[in-house]
């Protein structure tokens, strides 16, 4: 069959549609950024009008690439846990609270009225923390009660595109195990979780598995996107699992690690894993995009933002370089510029609260080492190897709640890096395999949309479309160099949590 599958990936820093043919050959990617809004009091927002105009735009654009085959089905896949209220008309009562957004601290230390921290774990596989949907929704409730009136619905930016493209929004399973609100065993959202925040099923989209067909683009609404008539729209959801299956990681053993915004190793479980040692860990188990599947996902909420924050504020030289040369390969010269050896300094890199294993919102990022001498090269590899350590640290606590990782599949678009991908492989001490396609969130939810169109099973579609390019494995003389510094890099957030507060 000749047909295309397009897949949308949103993301906290921009989008990026991808087609696909069904053979799984890439045939169009287009990407966009958009602005994060932040704010003194921990704020850190979407404006959900501009994402929804970049989705359009990438979409169209790779809809309307020369010689691209009938499109015949749309993915989506997003960031986790953030939400728009929306009132009866559809429009946008606010901005997007996004992960990283710390506002709802105070409604974690108080508690869900009538639910302890392990009940909530057992229903929803999640450990408290301000970044997922449910205390966010506290927080809009008891800080903005007039927008909580007004909201006739709340919305995930999958099932708000869904929305967007005239479907009765729906979202797949691994996204609304993300909000925790949702029953991970059951599939279902959870009336006791609801009851206690005091949100109407009816306000909330329909949660399918991964892979299902929500809907089909009205004609009108089609041509608008660049669409042909009759495109289905298939659920994919929260990002990373989504990614996973685009990365073919569909068996234990084996993760993705991902560098988008966040910095994230998704694992796959054959059943869903809940155990004290996960919990303490605040390892989350929810559905995986792969049927019948789950996963956890070990992260640090500073991930390739960091890259992103260091080219604002410190990369004009390469930003100019690129524009002089007519390209647009800034991050290319940045890393470039972070070089081949190990930086001399030690770097805390928590510019945004922490992930797993600790979800500290509070320790700020430390630069330790600083001497006039110091060079913007040896700052941007000491961030680097930063992020690293911290996913070295996830790993590590990964394999001691029994989820062991014998191979990392690198995705994103730090995957295009060689020196970025070998300097992970060194401080993780794991080889690192890169993949024929960096976009795997893209290409897990096109390869859905292909799989719910023509009635092929996923995982072995997965097997068809996924291919490696290198395997970048750690070099014994820097594995060493790292495994010291790495316990440097311990004994720093240890001085962390003993300095005064901010």
């Amino acid at each position: 069959m000749n047909a295309a599958y397009v897949g949308l990936d949103i993301g906290t820093s921009g989008c990026k549609a991808a087609a696909f043919d069904d053979q799984g050959c890439l045939r169009g990617l287009a990407a966009a950024e958009y602005d994060l809004h932040l704010g003194a009091d921990g704020a850190a927002e979407l404006d959900p009008a501009t994402v929804l105009a970049r989705c359009r735009e990438t979409v169209r654009a790779v809809a309307t690439t020369a010689d691209m085959p009938p499109i015949r089905g749309l993915g989506i896949t997003c960031q986790g846990e953030a939400f728009t209220a929306l009132d009866a008309e559809g429009r946008p009562l606010c901005r997007a609270m996004v992960s990283s957004d710390t506002r709802a601290t105070e409604f974690v230390a108080s508690g869900v009225p009538g639910l302890s921290p392990e009940r909530l774990y057992r229903l929803t596989g999640h450990t408290p923390h301000p970044m997922f949907t449910l205390y966010k929704l506290m927080w809009l409730r008891t800080r903005a009660p007039d927008i909580w009136r007004r909201a006739a619905r709340l919305l995930c930016f999958e099932d708000l595109v869904q929305y967007r493209l005239g479907i009765e929004p729906a979202m797949g399973w691994p996204l609304a195990g993300r909000t925790m609100l949702f029953d991970v065993t059951r599939h279902a959202w959870s009336p006791e979780i609801l009851a206690a925040v005091g949100v109407r099923p009816e306000q909330l989209a329909r949660p399918l598995a991964s892979g299902s067909v929500a809907g089909v683009i009205p004609p009108e609404i089609a041509a608008d996107w660049g669409l042909p008539p009759g495109v289905k729209v298939v659920t994919g959801g929260h990002d990373q699992p989504c990614g996973a299956l685009g990365a073919g990681v569909t068996m234990p053993g084996v993760a993705m690690y991902a560098t988008g915004t966040v910095e994230c190793i998704t694992p796959a479980f054959a059943a869903p894993v809940f155990t004290p040692e996960l919990m303490r860990a605040n390892l989350c188990t929810y559905d995986h995009a792969a049927p019948g599947m789950y996963a956890t996902v070990a992260f640090s909420l500073t991930g390739g933002n960091a890259l992103k924050w260091f080219r604002d504020e410190f990369g004009q030289p390469e930003i100019q370089a690129a524009a002089a040369a007519g390209d647009d390969d800034v991050y290319g010269r940045l890393l470039a510029l972070a070089g081949d050896a190990p930086s001399p300094l030690l770097c805390l890199p928590y510019l945004t609260p922490s992930g797993t294993p600790y979800f500290d919102t509070q320790t700020p990022g430390i630069l330790y080492g600083l001497r006039l001498g110091t060079r913007r090269g040896e700052i941007l590899c000491a961030l680097l190897e930063g992020v690293a350590f911290e996913m070295r640290l996830n790993v590590a606590t990964l394999e001691a709640a029994g989820a062991p990782v014998r191979e990392l599949r690198a995705i994103g678009g730090g995957a295009k890096s060689s020196l970025w991908n070998q300097l992970k492989a060194d401080v993780l001490g794991k080889p690192i395999t890169s993949l024929d396609v960096s976009e795997a969130g893209c290409r897990g939810v096109a390869l859905l949309a292909c799989a719910a169109d023509q009635n092929r099973p996923i995982a072995g579609l997965a097997t068809q479309w996924v291919h490696s390019r290198a395997v970048f494995e750690p070099r014994p003389d820097r594995a060493a160099h790292y495994t010291e510094r790495f316990r440097a890099y311990q004994a720093l957030y240890a001085a962390a949590q003993r300095m005064p507060a901010r």
